[in-house]
């Protein structure tokens, strides 16, 4: 179900009633648009299905509009009235206990809802953070992690079927760079003299590493052969730095489904075939003394070298072995999400799918702008070489895991964002995730005041006539439907903004309605169902975007 129930049968039933008008023999009910309206005298929802029309039938919009009220059933939309307004919306009343009804269904799903089977199961490869296994994971890491695993859960909550990938890049320069760093940090802990690669790597991780080496194997690999030393060097950097990615990107509570290493690549002779099958396709030629991929004729702005005039890979040919890999494991649509820098990527590779086989809009990569830490208003420098990058762990560390993901997935991922380091400890209400936990907070506290008093909740909420009542009961109505429209988008952000404003609805309703009322049990009842169904909603859209919801602040 794509939509909530309310808006599904006022859907019905106005495609019903321009049916039942003869304006059409069938209407898809995903083109009528259902909107609350910003103004509340213009109704509890809105529709332009009038002024749609009006292409179709060439008539003013305002009598197709009085056409539809006086044939459309409101009973069965559980609607009180309708009026016209400007030049032909459709503004629908309806009966209070219909806005309501949501509350009981809310009660019973708990956990679950806000859940659909919109997705329809199709199979999603979303591939995130994929960073070097060479030192910490930073800043733009972290971003990555909170809105990749973020997408992941809500397009999981709207029917898709998503697999979690990381693409480990062992196979590098990079790799070979940080062998040579640990063995050169080896002999030094030894105490001998040894100078780092130039693009070596200087954190203290790779001290620590190389003092444990020491510790367990004295000097051993001072005294074997320097390839054989390395080659071990090697193999336990990559391990340990990998090891202390997932175990970081795990108390981050990122937990990926498949590790997938470049080296097998190589290993299981993928991508051979894969230049075969291109050269097959006729995409591919020769000049210069190398091979080149023909991707101009897919829209890239210029071809590019497949094998370079040495005989060895570009970075993109293993790239492209590795999407057909995705593809040959069934699934439907790939996504990656990628950094600022990878901008000139996206027309290659998709060329590069399109060229064997298959259509450009199976894979999709969002491309995620930079982030600035800011303390005190000044930026925080960052250089991961050097070792003075701002870490996952420091940000865990200073201001915790559920500040750190709310602030990187509430904003947009293609917008650069400023991340404040102060705003981000602060317990005010000018802090996003203070502001929304606190809410939580509270209805947990409403709920243990009434176990005290023994008012229990209702299963019938006649009583919730009051604005900011329905106010709030129309905002978790709309749930499921804002779950879609971000698993749709790849937009976590979204939402972050849906629980802002169910959080300042529910601050709002709190502050004008008094819950616990021992001389008026039933109203009090009704009102804690409220409560329930509020706290059910904002615990399942925090857990969307992986941060807690505690019961006392």
């Amino acid at each position: 179900m794509a939509v909530n129930k309310i808006e599904l049968s006022l859907k019905k039933v106005l495609k019903q009633a321009i049916i039942d008008l003869d304006f059409v023999e069938d209407y898809n009910l995903d083109q009528i648009v259902i909107e609350i309206p910003k103004d509340k005298t213009h109704g509890d929802y809105s529709s332009n299905i009038a002024m749609q029309l009006t292409k179709i039938l060439k008539r003013n919009p305002r009598e197709i509009a009085q056409g539809i009220i006086e044939t459309m059933n409101k009973d069965a939309g559980n609607i009180d009235h309708v009026e016209i307004a400007g030049p032909g919306f459709i503004n629908l009343f309806l009966r209070k206990d219909a806005m309501t009804s949501i509350i009981k269904e809310v009660l019973v799903e708990q956990d679950h809802y806000g859940q659909s089977d919109f997705g329809k199961g199709i199979k999603y490869n979303i591939e995130f953070v994929s960073a070097n296994p060479t030192g910490d994971l930073h800043l733009g890491h972290a971003k990555g992690a909170a809105v990749g695993d973020s997408i992941c859960r809500i397009m999981n909550a709207a029917g898709y079927d998503v697999t979690k990938e990381y693409y480990i890049n062992d196979a590098g320069n990079q790799i070979t760079n940080l062998a040579l760093s640990l063995y050169a940090r080896y002999l030094q802990a030894l105490g001998q003299e040894r100078q780092l690669p130039e693009d070596g790597y200087y954190g203290k991780d790779i001290i620590q590493i190389a003092e444990s080496i020491k510790n367990e194997y004295g000097d051993k690999f001072a005294h074997v052969d320097e390839k054989e030393a390395i080659a071990y060097f090697r193999s336990i950097g990559t391990e340990h730095e990998l090891q202390k990615i997932k175990d970081i990107l795990k108390e981050f509570r990122v937990v990926h489904d498949v590790w997938f290493s470049e080296t097998s690549l190589y290993a299981e002779n993928k991508i051979e075939p894969t230049i075969q099958r291109l050269k097959d396709q006729g995409y591919t030629y020769e000049a210069e003394g190398a091979l080149w991929f023909k991707s101009t004729e897919f829209d890239d702005d210029k071809d590019r070298v497949l094998i370079k005039s040495d005989g060895s890979y570009t970075y993109l040919t293993p790239d492209i072995a590795y999407h057909l890999n995705k593809l040959d494991r069934g699934y439907e649509y790939l996504v990656d999400l990628l950094g600022a820098d990878h901008h000139g990527y996206i027309n290659r590779m998709k060329a590069a799918i399109q060229a064997l086989g298959y259509n450009a809009d199976q894979l999709n990569i969002d491309i995620m702008q930079m982030v600035r830490m800011v303390e005190n208003g000044e930026v925080v420098k960052m250089s991961k070489r050097t070792g003075n990058a701002v870490t996952i762990k420091d940000l865990i560390d200073d201001i915790g895991v559920d500040a750190s993901r709310y602030f990187f997935v509430s904003k947009a991922a293609s917008s650069p964002f400023d991340f404040d380091l102060g705003l981000a400890k602060s317990k005010s209400n000018d802090n996003p995730v203070y502001y929304a936990q606190y809410a939580h907070a509270r209805m947990c506290s409403i709920e243990r005041q009434a176990q005290t008093v023994g008012i229990e909740v209702a299963d019938h909420y006649e009583l919730l006539t009051h604005p900011k009542e329905i106010e709030l009961v129309k905002h978790i109505n709309e749930f499921r439907n804002e779950i879609v429209e971000s698993a749709k988008q790849r937009a976590p952000h979204k939402i972050a903004n849906y629980i802002q404003r169910l959080a300042q609805l529910f601050h709002s309703f709190y502050n004008d309605c008094y819950v616990i009322d021992e001389a008026n049990r039933e109203l009090s009842s009704q009102r804690l169902s409220l409560v329930r169904a509020t706290q059910i909603t904002l615990k399942n859209a925090l857990n969307l975007i992986g941060v807690s919801a505690p019961e006392k602040m």
